[in-house]
């Protein structure tokens, strides 16, 4: 694939994404919040999974001081059909592109008020069938925002080359929503290697990068 895929991960210090109820807002600081920002300006596109997008009813734009000369496209990976036309994304077309990556869901509803609609698979939104659309439409740098799942399915399928992880002081506890769904490994020597690039404090939090070693 020619589309590089950046992985961001925002966890307590015990790899952590939420409480059990999802509550999620905010594990990191503000100043990890707007390094985020900066970050998504820096990509082609940004993706989440429905989970994600129905939780926090984000926009997922960018923004950053100044705001960036165009926004990414913005992406929800939607296979059954549950972003509702009502969302804020959904009703935010006018600040750029929006699009649903669906897997057979219907979205009238949704194409309708201008937001795009992507084939990706056939039950699920299938990574490497997302990515090769990704690339015909002139995407060639995405920026993974989760949720666990979906950032799971990138990770086992090998597509994610960079991962940055922000780590804030806190524990919530194995109740808690882990930062990737299950990956199915059998055996240790199967695990993803990674190498760390570089390692920064933003403001109260840890900023690792890491790149497939």
């Amino acid at each position: 694939m020619s589309v590089s895929v950046t992985l961001k991960l925002a966890t307590s210090m015990d790899g952590r994404i939420a409480l059990a109820d999802g509550t999620s807002q905010w594990i990191t600081g503000p100043e990890s919040r707007a390094k985020a920002h900066e970050m998504r300006a820096a990509h082609d596109a940004v993706l989440v999974g429905i989970g994600t997008a129905l939780a926090d009813d984000p926009l997922l734009t960018a923004r950053t001081v100044p705001p960036p000369a165009r926004q990414p496209v913005r992406i929800v990976a939607d296979s059954k059909g549950r972003l509702s036309p009502n969302s804020r994304l959904a009703k935010s077309t006018g600040l750029g592109r929006v699009v649903v990556a669906t897997a057979g869901g219907q979205h009238d509803a949704l194409t309708a008020i201008g937001v795009e609609t992507w084939a990706c698979g056939t039950g699920q939104v299938d990574p490497e069938s997302f990515l090769r659309r990704a690339e015909a439409e002139g995407v060639s740098s995405l920026f993974l925002e989760g949720g666990g799942g979906l950032a799971a399915s990138f990770v086992s399928a090998g597509l994610v080359d960079t991962l940055h992880w922000f780590r804030a002081p806190i524990l919530i506890g194995g109740d808690g929503l882990p930062a990737l769904g299950n990956l199915g490994l059998t055996k240790m020597e199967n695990a993803a290697r990674w190498r760390i690039s570089a390692t920064a404090r933003i403001g109260d939090d840890v900023l690792d990068t890491y790149v497939r070693a």
